[in-house]
């Protein structure tokens, strides 16, 4: 008889997997065994098993390379993200279709202002509460909007000392509640990226969407500073 703590445990172990790869993808094995605290062999059998479902797929690692066989990062797949994703994704686009059709595209948009005003709400005293500078800012939005749920993540990006337009954070979302919907009303991440800019407090750029078919949200915020990898 199969014990069912142990098979609950399992599924669990590999929820934590999907949800690191859909948190910092591409990574590679290493690092899932940092962040999940497990063995190499029990991260390599879950990924091998998240391959096999088609819910995460490899690519080639960055950096250079070693003898023996290429290195690889794992990403979520379409299948991963859907894995993911709500329930309701059905009903919310029907709903959605519905009002684009009695009310127009202003209505839509009403919704999507609606809707991020709710989530801005939530995450504006997390991110005031750090103060003024934009990458502390940036630090508490991403604990804020993975507390709810979008799997955040942050990485300095530019070069210390260039030009500060070039220097800033990089904001990851490897999971989003509205991913399949937004692919069809790019307004739910439009009105998202501008409540991004009034939390902290400088004009940030979306530079890559899950709705497009990426595998992860990226937004750019220029900050003066460097600020440590998380």
């Amino acid at each position: 008889m199969v014990n069912t703590d142990a098979r609950t445990d399992e599924s669990r172990t590999r929820d934590r997997v999907l949800r690191v790869v859909s948190q910092e993808g591409p990574v590679s094995i290493t690092v899932l065994v940092e962040r999940l605290g497990l063995t190499a062999t029990a991260v390599r059998r879950h990924v091998d098993n998240l391959h096999a479902d088609g819910l995460v797929a490899a690519r080639d690692a960055a950096g250079p390379r070693r003898r023996g066989r290429p290195a690889k990062a794992w990403v979520l797949t379409e299948a991963g993200h859907r894995a993911l994703a709500s329930d309701y994704d059905d009903l919310a686009g029907e709903a959605l279709r519905f009002l684009r059709r009695t009310g127009g595209e202003q209505a839509v948009q009403a919704f999507a202002e609606q809707r991020v005003a709710h989530l801005e709400e939530r995450l504006s005293r997390t991110v005031a509460a750090v103060g003024t500078d934009p990458g502390a800012r940036a630090d508490a939005l991403v604990d804020a909007l993975t507390t709810e749920g979008y799997a955040a993540s942050a990485r300095p990006v530019g070069t210390p000392g260039g030009p500060a337009a070039l220097t800033g954070v990089q904001l990851c979302q490897g999971h989003c509640p509205v991913q399949h919907v937004a692919s069809e009303f790019p307004e739910l991440c439009e009105a998202e990226t501008e409540a991004f800019s009034r939390l902290l407090g400088v004009h940030v750029q979306r530079l890559a969407t899950l709705a497009h078919g990426d595998h992860v949200c990226t937004t750019f915020v220029p900050t003066p500073t460097e600020r440590p990898s998380r």
